[in-house]
Parts: C-alpha cells; structure tokens; sequence
C-alpha cells in the first residue's frame, strides 16, 4: 500500500472524503492516491461500519509475549518504588532491581514505566495538542500583491536593554520591502496596526505567507488567528509555510539576512534609534540595491500597489447559495438542530459556511478556508486528523 508516508491516517481521509463528493469512481480514486482497489475498498468499509475512528492505525501488538516481565518482578519494582518517602521513579528503580535480583531477567526503564502507568502510579505526561496543516505552499510569485510575505526577524536588545522585534513585509515577486518596523512584542494590535498601515498605502494583496508562530497563526480549527481571521474579512488569504520549514519562505529569509547584518550588528541605542536604521536600509534594499534574483534590477523598478484598496468597513465572507450559514455566537459554538457545536472563540459574532459531503457530515468553512468536518452525530467538529473541537465543558 502507498500511502503518503508522513500521515497515512491524513491520506485514507482524503481518499474518503473525495469518495463521499461522489465525482470520481473508487477505481479513479485509487489510481489518483497510489493504491490497489482491495484497499480502497477496506477503507471504505471500515469507514461505512465504524466513521472516522475506523479510519486510523490499529495496533499490530501480539496478544501475548514470551519474554514479558514476570509479575513478581514487577511487584518487587512497585515495593522499591514506595521503600522511600518520595516515590521513586523507573530510572532509579531499575539499578536496585538488578542489584537485588542479579541474573533475573529485568525489564528496561521504558517498560518498568509502563507498568507503572498501567497501575496508575504516575501520571501520564499530557501531550501538546497539535493541529494538522494545510501542506506546502504553491501560489507562484508571479505578479505584483500576489502574495505578500510577512515574518518576525528574531527579537534582539537594543543598548538601553530594551527587546526590538523588527516586524518584515515584502513583496515576493519584485522583493520590494513594505514595512520594516521595530514593535515591543509580537501582540495582536501592534502587529494590526503596522499591517493597516500598509494596507492603506499599498492595497490588499491577494495572500500573505507566514510560518505558524503568534500573531499569524494558532491551535485552532483552521490554524485561525486573530489577524488571520481579520486578513480574512479584508478578501486575503493567510498561506502557512509549513512547520519548521523556513526554506519555504526562502526569499523572506534571504533579506533577514541582510537586514540584520546591516542593521542590528551591533544594535542601535534604543528601538527609535533602531527604527531609523530600519527606514534607511528599506529606502536602500527597495530604491538602491539591484538583486541579481531581478536581473539586476531594483525592486521599486517592478513594484506596483496593488489595485484593491483597504476598505472602510469590513464584510463577513460569502458563501455559495447551497451553503448552511451559521452565526458563531460569543461563546464560540453554533446550535444545529439544537445541538451545542464548539466552533472557535475566535468566530464569536462571525458567519461560517458549512457544505453537506455526506449524510450526517458537513464540511465547515470561514471564508475559503477549510475548518473540518461536523459530524452530526458526534456532535463535534473534527480536523482532518480526528481531533475535535469539543468543548470538554459541555
């Protein structure tokens, strides 16, 4: 079977979600993902008798094992465990073990772990919750605006102590550099602020690339923001590059580097120092400096604003007329069919779009972007991957 290797769990629910819109047969279906009919079929049987669940990796653990440790090892392990006032944990019991019982088989720190957690003597570490991602960018540079970039350049101390955190926004066809200013921190209202700004002078481009660090992205359904939610309503697109991909802004990256090297190195007296530098290297990176990327052109030579100029007042998105269209109230969810349906806080008072696929699920959107599936019967919407946006509360 070939399945995407980085997340063969993400491709069976793609796979079942272009079955479920219906316009291809399984046969086509299987050609387009790489895999024989027999599996294509599996999938769909096991997602028609069990949904989503049926859908995921299911253990290949035998039902016994020869060379399992032998209970009254572990029993000896839980009584050196509790032979201190402070339990001790698997890495500090293991050494007694072996000194105690010599040629014995043993288990490893790992497993003696395990039967621990298994008999509820420690708690088991809470795992960061992750979301999945959208994949790799492909909108081309290929005009003026078609796609901004912007990023944070690696926050630095100015001589008075103070933090500087140059926020950096470029144009990726001609490079031109829109804004290149030193703020206190990485928050929402300042970074808007600078982003307005520049809306004003330079138009709304069609998509702004980032990475998924604060402001630009977060944890919820969508990898939503507050400024992504707020590009959103302007008519722009957020394109996440992504994680720990950098390369994939690699023209952004490039000008960091220079950026710093003749700026930051050593750094000004405080951040309005630090700004004015800022001003003079954009003056010279856009009007000055030819980049051999652009035949030895300069930026400002191949920019243009854009034609689309910031709006005096924001719209909600809008959706086909085959759509369901639901209001997020304040506390984040929606009612349908009088149910409670966890959305994000960060929809409280805007318009979502959700899409019927099949019966009992519907795909969710803001705007164009992809929130998940509402599965009516589990209540709940779920990402790409199976995790939920359940409200634990309720």
């Amino acid at each position: 079977m070939t399945w995407l290797e980085t997340d063969p769990v993400t491709e069976r629910k793609r796979f079942i979600m272009e079955w479920l819109a219906g316009e291809f047969s399984v046969t086509e279906l299987c050609l387009r993902h790489e895999i024989s009919r027999k599996s294509g079929y599996k999938w769909i049987t096991r997602y028609e008798r069990e949904g989503p669940e049926g859908l995921e990796d299911r253990s290949r653990r035998p039902n016994s094992c020869p060379w399992a440790a032998e209970p009254d090892v572990i029993e000896e392990a839980i009584r050196i465990r509790y032979s201190r006032r402070q339990p001790l944990g698997a890495r500090k019991v293991r050494p007694q073990l072996v000194e105690l019982l010599g040629e014995r088989q043993i288990p490893s720190v790992r497993t003696l772990h395990n039967h621990f957690l298994r008999r509820g003597l420690v708690k088991k570490r809470r795992r960061s919750r992750k979301r999945p991602h959208p994949g790799k960018p492909t909108a081309p540079f290929d005009a003026p605006n078609s796609v901004w970039s912007a990023d944070f350049k690696g926050q630095f101390k100015t001589l008075d102590g103070r933090y500087c955190y140059p926020l950096t926004v470029q144009d990726g066809f001609s490079r031109y550099l829109l804004g290149c200013q030193g703020l206190a921190g990485t928050r929402f209202l300042d970074t808007k602020r600078v982003f307005t700004r520049l809306f004003h002078e330079f138009g709304l481009p069609t998509r702004i690339r980032t990475d998924n660090d604060v402001p630009f992205a977060s944890m919820a359904l969508g990898r939503l923001s507050q400024l992504s939610v707020w590009w959103i309503k302007l008519g722009i697109l957020p394109d996440l590059i992504e994680p720990a991909s950098p390369q994939q802004n690699g023209r952004h990256e490039r000008m960091h580097r220079t950026l710093k090297a003749e700026t930051a190195i050593p750094p000004a007296g405080d951040r309005s120092a630090q700004q004015r530098r800022f001003n003079e290297f954009r003056s010279y990176f856009n009007d000055v400096r030819s980049h051999e990327s652009l035949d030895d052109q300069t930026p400002a030579s191949l920019y243009e604003a854009a034609p689309k100029p910031m709006p005096s007042k924001l719209s909600s998105p809008d959706y086909p007329a085959h759509f369901e269209v639901r209001k997020v109230s304040s506390n984040g969810g929606i009612r349908w069919h009088s149910a409670w349906i966890n959305v994000s806080h960060l929809l409280g008072g805007e318009f979502i779009g959700l899409e019927e696929i099949a019966s009992g699920v519907w795909a969710v959107f803001f705007g164009p972007v992809s929130l998940g599936w509402l599965h009516i019967d589990k209540r709940a919407i779920l990402d790409h991957d199976g995790s939920s946006s359940r409200n634990p509360r309720r």
